[in-house]
């Protein structure tokens, strides 16, 4: 005689469908390719309901968190120095440290963004380049970074996300030291300065 259904059994029976469906749907976020998973997420924040979003901004800055305590990188690193033909030029691993601070002042970190932006700055001071070419262009866009990381960093506050002020106006320091020293460095050589926007914005934030 079969044993009577209880509902244990009944659980058991329920949780193979859910286990399925959440294994399917993993197997196919460990083989989408990123432009795949781009083109949904950004669907489904676009038509999801309103909750989701905030909700998918709690869990990157969670996920994030994990990975800020990774070391700055160093200043030879970033950008190849001159030599006695030629000025000096964007090396590979910038991007990768762009890519790093665009995540977190685009997730609402913006105040974990601001060293690496800094040690950026920092490593131009002592460089030189051309007005026009690779690296003019990069630095125009950094430019552009530290003013959207400046900008996430008032909304984190605005957020009430800030848990340590001091800090956070460390951070902000540092950054504007950075700008600082660069302005002096470029104004020394005669070159033109490619942090204005970010020298403008930082010059007066004041919390």
């Amino acid at each position: 005689m079969p044993a009577p259904e209880t509902a244990f059994h009944r659980h058991l029976d329920a949780r193979p469908a859910l286990g399925h469906v959440n294994l399917m749907v993993d197997t196919f976020i460990a083989n989408a390719s990123p432009d795949d998973l781009r083109s949904i997420i950004r669907n489904l924040l676009a038509t999801g309901p309103p909750g989701i979003a905030p909700a998918f901004s709690t869990a990157a800055r969670s996920r994030l968190r994990q990975t800020v305590s990774k070391p700055l990188p160093h200043p030879y690193s970033l950008f190849r120095r001159q030599t006695r033909d030629g000025h000096a030029t964007p090396l590979p691993y910038l991007q990768d440290v762009l890519t790093r601070a665009r995540s977190l002042y685009g997730a609402g970190l913006g105040f974990s963004s601001l060293p690496l932006l800094a040690s950026i700055v920092r490593a131009t001071v002592g460089l030189r380049w051309e007005d026009d070419g690779d690296m003019a262009d990069i630095l125009a866009v950094i430019d552009a970074d530290i003013g959207q990381a400046i900008q996430s960093s008032k909304e984190e506050i605005e957020g009430s996300r800030v848990m340590d002020l001091a800090s956070a106006r460390e951070a902000r320091n540092e950054l504007r030291s950075a700008v600082n020293d660069s302005m002096a460095d470029v104004k020394s050589w005669g070159g033109e300065f490619p942090f204005e926007r970010a020298s403008s914005s930082i010059e007066y934030w004041k919390f």
